[in-house]
Formats: C-alpha cells, structure tokens, sequence
C-alpha cells in the first residue's frame, strides 16, 4: 500500500505496519490507524506518528527512555488487559512531542503516553496516574542523554 505522509512523501507500508488505536488519540478519536515512521538521522528516539486516514495528520514522537532513563509508566489493570498484557514493562511507550521554534522550547508530554503492544501492534494513549510525570515538559531540560529501550 501507498500513502501521502506529512514530513516524507509517499511511502510504501503492509497492513503489518499499522498501529491501531481503537479508541483513537485524545482529541483525535476518530484517527484510529498510524504509522511509526522513524525520523533520518534520530537513530529511532523521534518518530512520525502519522495517521493512515488523513495524510495532513501526523504528530513527532519521541522514546521517553531516551530523554529520560528513569522513566517508569506504570497503567491500570484494565489498560494492560486491553493491550493483552500482565505489566506495563511488556510494552513499548512513546510520548508525543509539540514542536516549538525554537526547538527548546519544545515540549513532551510524559503525562500521556502512547502505550504500545508491539506484537499485536494495538496502541492506546493513557494518563498516567502519577505526579511524577506532566503534560508539557520542556525538551531542553533533559539534554543529551543515551538511548533507553525501543521496540
């Protein structure tokens, strides 16, 4: 299959390649199907989420690891029977990314993570409950850091 993306043109992708939300993004309910393209040069820490209805829609996300190696979502039972796992550990995370210009003022939102079950490649958006983690961190407080845990 083909599709027209936001930041890299048409690209080649198999129903295989399909992240799907079955209740969609917050905001987004509608866009239940996306594509996790990696970014050149990022080595797989910043990501184009796109969605696979509407081409013009597409988010930056991040691995949370990467900015953060002490990060450590934990979701609600009822979550991780829904991805069809027993822990938060057995999934993948991502964490959407609100561009700014300058790219230091940029922020990510550890709050609400994407929760990934790589294997069935179904996706839910939670909020973790937890004050540890906020909606609008700023990129430049974490600096360059190694890489964390990708899927």
């Amino acid at each position: 299959m083909k599709l027209d993306t936001k930041y890299f043109g048409p690209v080649e992708y198999s129903a295989t390649d399909v992240l799907s939300f079955p209740q969609g993004l917050f905001s987004f309910e509608d866009e239940r199907q996306f594509l996790l393209l990696p970014f050149h040069g990022s080595e797989g820490t910043m990501l184009c989420l796109q969605s696979v209805k509407t081409p013009a829609l597409a988010f930056v996300a991040m691995n949370p690891f990467a900015l953060l190696p002490s990060y450590a979502p934990e979701l609600r039972p009822e979550e991780l029977e829904q991805l069809g796992v027993s822990k938060s550990q057995d999934l993948c995370y991502y964490v959407l990314c609100a561009v700014k210009n300058p790219v230091a003022n940029s922020t990510v939102n550890l709050r609400c993570p994407i929760a990934l079950n790589d294997e069935s490649r179904q996706a839910i958006q939670v909020i973790l409950d937890t004050d540890r983690y906020h909606m609008r961190h700023l990129l430049a407080e974490f600096g360059r850091k190694g890489e964390g845990p990708t899927c």
